[in-house]
């Protein structure tokens, strides 16, 4: 395939903002856009051409690549690790089409020697030069869950790179934990293995609970008849709610803990860490003559 210069295709300058490139995008896909164009299929093309740049241009770490590299940006991360590892060994590079000439590498290639270069590492366009072979690139990804998503055991699909991936979640996956899926990556070059799929999760935070570590921690409004008299309060868990008992003239701001009664703890059937529960004394509200009263009493006694 062709190689396509995106600046061309953008009619802009190489040293363009990010800016004046989504500007010139815009402009041209205006132009160029399917649905003004029906049945055309070089605008198509010339539209497809448009996203493709402002996809690279517009991405700082895949323009940095694209400067470099040109037509071979792709793989300028294994030409990067092919050219560390052969600096270490303190081997030469052959260039020149196979011709026996032979050249200590300095890392400075004129155009014609860069592109044999590539060709030598990576595979001649026409079949020849030396196959080497590389691991596909590794993908990162990110995976949000809800609190009570991962509190228990479960299954999670989704799809990366044209893959279906179906996972287990184990109970207790902590925000922020990453797990690797071998071979979810981008595919090898010249017969090498796939690239792996690093899976961050991230954890969203709960209306009700807050979670540090293996432990929750709740905040419950109680009346005040309840707080100075005693009596039962039903408390939701994640595991459902238990019924609590209250002790008589509790304070506001008492803390109880429940063993066990918090998060499970990660890849160990059966352990638990506590759930702190923060009990608020909620003051009445509206109250009637008589009500007023009575604690008028109350506070003369």
């Amino acid at each position: 395939m062709a190689f396509i210069d995106y600046y061309q295709v953008l009619g802009i300058k190489k040293d363009a903002t990010t800016e004046e490139v989504k500007k010139a995008y815009r402009k041209l896909a205006r132009k160029y856009h399917p649905d003004l164009n029906p049945d055309d299929q070089e605008a198509k093309a010339k539209f497809q051409q448009l996203n493709e740049a402002q996809e690279v241009l517009t991405d700082p770490e895949k323009r940095k690549q694209y400067d470099k590299y040109g037509e071979n940006w792709k793989h300028g991360e294994q030409y990067e690790q092919a050219q560390r590892a052969q600096e270490a060994q303190g081997q030469q590079y052959q260039y020149g089409g196979g011709g026996g000439n032979w050249q200590d590498y300095s890392g400075n290639f004129d155009d014609g020697q860069f592109s044999d270069f590539f060709e030598s590492m990576f595979g001649s366009r026409s079949g020849g030069g030396r196959q080497s072979v590389f691991k596909g690139q590794d993908y990162n990804a990110e995976l949000s869950l809800s609190l009570r998503e991962a509190y228990t055991t479960h299954q999670q699909s989704f799809t990366i790179n044209g893959k279906n991936v179906r996972i287990t979640v184990n109970a207790g996956i902590a925000q922020g934990q990453k797990i690797k899926l071998k071979g979810y990556g981008a595919p090898g070059m010249n017969g090498g293995p796939a690239g792996d799929l690093y899976l961050t999760f991230h954890i969203k935070e709960d209306p009700l609970f807050r979670r540090e570590g293996d432990n929750l921690y709740l905040h419950m409004d109680i009346d005040l008849y309840t707080a100075v008299l005693g009596g039962e309060v039903t408390v939701d868990t994640l595991a459902g709610q238990i019924k609590l008992k209250v002790k008589p003239e509790t304070q506001n701001g008492t803390k109880l803990r429940l063993k066990a009664k918090g998060f499970p703890v990660y890849k160990k059937e059966g352990q638990f860490g506590d759930l702190y529960i923060t009990f608020n004394v909620k003051l009445p509200t509206q109250l009637s003559d008589k009500q007023k009263e009575l604690f008028a009493q109350l506070a003369a006694s």
